[in-house]
């Protein structure tokens, strides 16, 4: 699966610390390799049409749209917050 970063996401991402992007790094390595991957939590994000979730960690997730097979990387942060604004 491909990739796609949107300016949204790079900003998020450079605001993290940087334990944190090593971990977003790996999740979404594994999310190109393998959308399916048990450790990523995938799962669609409900009342919000076709957006997604996956866990970087415990308190990171990732939220992205899926069109083809490429993933447009919307969103990246602590929970609460990423996820009230995916």
């Amino acid at each position: 699966m491909r990739l796609f970063y949107t300016d949204r996401f790079r900003r998020a991402y450079r605001a993290l610390r940087v334990e944190e992007r090593q971990r977003v790094q790996n999740a979404l390595r594994r999310l190109a390799e393998n959308p399916r991957h048990p450790g990523l939590h995938v799962k669609k994000m409900q009342g919000t049409g076709g957006l997604w979730e996956a866990r970087a960690s415990r308190a990171l997730r990732i939220t992205f749209e899926m069109q083809d097979d490429m993933a447009i990387l919307r969103n990246v942060g602590h929970h609460d917050t990423t996820l009230k604004q995916p």
